[in-house]
C-alpha cells in the first residue's frame, strides 16, 4: 500500500492505493464529530476522482448531523472565505493539491476559514484513531444544500483589496494557465471583472492535467511560449486547487513561484507597513524588501498553518509561502492565488512599468529546490550529517535543519504533504546556490 500522508493540515492518499472510501468516511467522521452536528462548507478540486471521495465525506458528516454546504467545484481559498462569509463550523476541501492525477487529499478548515493549528489537527488525529465518532439516530441526522455561486463572496473580497477602475483602464491582457484545476471555474471571472482580455489554458476543470500540475518552470514552457505568442502582459498558472501562483512575465519568462509573494509584499508593503510573515524556506528577498519599507520581519515555520498562526499572533498584514502562496488576511487566512493576481495587476497599473522591470527591480538571488525520497524517521538523520558538514553555518532548528551563512542557506526537512525529504538553497549567484544544493544532496544521499 502506497504510504496515506496524514498531518495536522489534513490527509493526502492515492486513490485505490491506500485511499479508500473507508478511511475517507473516518476521516470525515472525526471531523463531523469535532464540528458538533454545525454547518460545514465541502468544495473539491477537478479532479476526476472527486465525486467518490465527496459522496464519502459527505455521507459521514450528515450521519455526524452536520449541515452540509455543497459549493461544488472551487478553489482551496474559496472554501476558505465561505466557511468565514457564511459563519460556519467549519470546511473541507477535497483536494491533493500539485500532487499527481492518481492522489486525492482532504484538507479541513476552522471556524475562521483557516487550515487547522496543531491542537485543531492533533484533536481530528485522535479521534480518526479513536473512532469514537458521534452518529446521530434517524431523526439527528444532517443534511445537504447546494450553493448558487460559491465564488461571489471571494471574489468581491479581492476587488475591494485593489483599485478595479485603474486596472481596468490598462485592458491588461493575461494567459492563464488553469490547468483543467478548480481554478477554470471562476478566475477567468475574476480577471474579466478586472477588464483583462484572458487567454485561457486548460480551462475546464475536469482534472485531466495537461502538464504536470506542480507550477514550476519545467512544467510551464506552453505557458511561456503562450504568453510571447499573445504579446500577453502576464502568464498566470495556478496549481489545481488554486492556492499558488507562478508567474510569467511579458517577455515570456518564468519569474517563479517565490516572486509572487515578493510582488505582492512590495505592493502592499509600500502602502500599508506592518509585520510581513514567511516560512522558513522562503526567500531572503522577501525580507529585503520587508527592510525597504521598514517593515516588521518574521520566519515560521514553514507550513500554511504555522505561518497563519504566526499571522495571527503577530497581527500581521501579510504573510505567505514562497510556493506562490500570498496570504491576505483581509480575505482570508489562507493561500490565494487571486490576491496574488490582484496585487500583480494592481501594482502594474500603478506605474508606467512592465512586470519583467518590476521584478528585475528586486533584490536577485537563487533559490533552488530538490527532494529525496526519504523515510520521515531519516530525516533527524540529515539534519545532523549536514550540520557537521557545515559546522561555520548558523543553525536554526526545529523545523528540519536551516544553516546560514552571509549570503547563503540551505534546509532539510520532511514535506508536510509527500513521503520525501526536501532540500532548499539559496544565494545570489546561480552556480553558489546550485552548488550549495548539490553538495547537500549528496551529504543526505550519504547519510540516509
Amino acid at each position: 500500500m502506497t504510504e496515506r500522508i496524514l498531518s495536522i493540515s489534513g490527509l493526502r492518499g492515492v486513490i485505490g492505493d491506500g485511499l479508500d472510501p473507508l478511511y475517507l468516511t473516518r476521516f470525515a467522521a472525526a471531523l463531523g464529530t469535532m464540528y458538533e452536528g454545525g454547518t460545514v462548507v465541502v468544495s473539491r478540486d477537478g479532479r476526476a476522482t472527486g465525486e467518490m471521495v465527496r459522496l464519502a465525506v459527505v455521507s459521514s458528516l450528515i450521519a455526524t448531523g452536520c449541515r452540509v454546504v455543497d459549493a461544488g467545484i472551487a478553489t482551496t481559498p474559496t472554501c476558505g472565505v465561505l466557511v468565514n462569509h457564511l459563519g460556519a463550523r467549519g470546511g473541507l476541501q477535497i483536494t491533493a493539491s500539485h500532487n499527481p492525477v492518481q492522489w486525492n487529499g482532504l484538507k479541513p478548515f476552522s471556524s475562521d476559514g483557516s487550515v487547522f493549528n496543531r491542537q485543531l489537527g492533533e484533536t481530528l488525529i485522535g479521534l480518526i484513531e479513536s473512532q469514537k465518532f458521534s452518529f446521530k439516530s434517524w431523526d439527528g441526522l444532517g443534511s445537504v444544500e447546494v450553493l448558487s455561486d460559491p465564488a461571489g463572496p471571494h471574489i468581491e473580497r479581492v476587488l475591494r483589496l485593489v483599485n478595479p477602475d485603474a486596472i481596468r483602464s490598462r485592458k491588461f491582457k493575461v494567459v492563464l494557465d488553469c490547468n483543467h484545476g478548480s481554478g477554470a471555474v471562476s478566475t477567468p471571472r475574476l480577471l474579466e471583472q478586472l477588464g483583462c482580455e484572458v487567454i485561457v489554458l486548460g480551462g475546464t476543470a475536469d482534472g485531466q492535467f495537461e502538464h504536470t500540475p506542480e507550477p514550476i518552470a519545467e512544467n510551464l514552457t506552453g505557458l511561456c511560449d503562450a504568453v510571447r505568442e499573445h504579446g500577453a502582459d502576464a502568464g498566470f498558472a495556478q496549481d489545481p486547487d488554486a492556492d499558488r501562483l507562478a508567474i510569467v512575465d511579458n517577455t515570456g519568462r518564468y519569474i517563479g513561484e517565490e516572486l509572487t509573494l515578493a510582488l505582492a509584499a512590495d505592493h502592499v508593503l509600500a502602502k500599508t507597513p506592518g509585520v510581513f510573515v514567511v516560512n522558513g524556506s522562503t526567500s531572503r528577498i522577501n525580507a529585503d524588501i520587508a527592510a525597504k519599507h521598514g517593515c516588521e520581519f518574521i520566519r515560521s515555520w514553514v507550513g500554511e498553518a504555522n505561518v497563519t498562526a504566526m499571522m495571527k499572533e503577530k497581527n500581521a498584514i501579510l504573510g505567505g509561502e514562497g510556493n506562490g502562496g500570498v496570504i491576505e488576511p483581509k480575505v482570508g487566512y489562507v493561500r490565494d492565488s487571486f490576491v496574488s493576481m490582484a496585487y500583480v495587476l494592481d501594482g502594474l497599473a500603478g506605474g508606467d512599468r512592465t512586470l519583467a522591470e518590476w521584478a528585475d527591480s528586486l533584490p536577485a538571488y537563487t533559490i533552488v529546490k530538490d527532494k529525496l525520497t526519504c523515510p520521515r524517521e531519516k530525516v533527524d538523520v540529515a539534519c545532523e550529517a549536514l550540520r557537521s558538514a557545515f559546522a561555520d553555518a548558523t543553525p536554526t532548528e526545529g523545523d528540519g535543519l536551516r544553516l546560514d551563512w552571509d549570503n547563503r542557506w540551505v534546509q532539510v526537512r520532511a514535506s508536510n504533504t509527500e513521503p520525501i525529504i526536501r532540500i532548499i538553497a539559496e544565494a545570489p549567484d546561480e552556480s553558489l546556490a546550485n552548488g550549495l544544493c548539490r553538495e547537500a544532496v549528496e551529504i543526505v544521499k550519504s547519510a540516509v
